[in-house]
């Protein structure tokens, strides 16, 4: 299964990204004709830097309010189990859905957010229109998604902690704080290793919010790797260039995954 459908189609992107195609019939080899026009196209760069900044804001901040909530959820809090399902709910829906859902809340001409700012008596916000704006609406969406199966990683993390520690950190003088963050962060640190590698791949494969909410505008203000990808290889057809695309975004991704694997390692050897 592993080679019909990850493998074959890996080795047959790397051979596409090495032709010069045009959407019909097929290709012809072009060399590194691909990569030298990815290296001097600024749209690229543009997009790769779109998506570098959106995976700094979204990765710390979804790992966050995840472990926040999931301290919350492990603790006496009252109807932990509704709070638990609110944030849960999320991942029970599609990519498309959430951002439909996105639509429905950040329209700047009938987006229910809109709506009650004017309704205070504020001018309205330009979700689409304004590049900031538009690029902050999907971090907020994103963040919606995210933080629910963040926190369920983090809970499953905490739940496997003995209560023994935290009274022994308690005997020795240890508020609240101190507990959190010389017992609680350092011991969950498996899951978030884990959830960071997961994270950063998320973040550097967005598609469905960016593509249904802004699709990439305005003016390639949130336009990402992954979108500028599609738009070669489905609406220019261009299939060579939006294959090398998605190599040097493999590539980006292995070695993301293997310096953080490595690092990780070390560390827990030194200690």
């Amino acid at each position: 299964m592993l080679t019909l459908f990850v493998l074959i189609p890996i080795v047959w992107a790397i051979v596409v990204s090495f032709q010069r195609t045009d959407g019909f019939g097929g290709g012809t080899f072009s060399g590194l004709a691909n990569y030298q026009r990815l290296v001097a196209d600024p749209v690229f760069w543009r997009s790769a830097l779109n998506t570098v900044l959106f995976t700094l804001i979204v990765t710390p901040l979804s790992m966050g309010l995840g472990l926040g909530a999931a301290v919350l959820m492990n603790s006496v809090l009252p109807a932990r189990k509704i709070f638990r399902s609110i944030l849960i709910l999320p991942m029970a829906i599609s990519g498309i859905a959430t951002a439909l859902i996105g639509v429905l809340l950040f329209d700047e001409n009938s987006g229910l957010i809109d709506k009650l700012v004017r309704a205070a008596g504020l001018p309205g916000v330009p979700w689409q229109s304004n590049g900031p704006a538009a690029f902050v609406s999907i971090v907020l969406v994103t963040l919606w998604s995210r933080v629910g199966f963040n926190m369920l990683i983090y809970l499953a993390g905490l739940q496997a902690i003995s209560p023994e520690v935290y009274e022994a950190g308690r005997l020795d003088g240890a508020g609240g704080w101190q507990n959190f963050r010389f017992l609680t962060v350092p011991l969950v640190g498996p899951s978030s290793f884990f959830l960071l590698i997961l994270n950063v791949i998320y973040s550097f494969q967005v598609f469905d919010l960016v593509f249904v909410m802004t699709g990439g505008g305005p003016g390639n203000a949130t336009s990402v790797i992954v979108t500028y990808a599609y738009d070669q290889g489905f609406v220019t057809r261009d299939q060579g260039y939006a294959a090398a695309i998605g190599v040097v975004l493999l590539l980006v991704m292995l070695v993301f995954t293997a310096v953080r694997w490595r690092t990780s390692r070390s560390r827990d050897l030194v200690e």
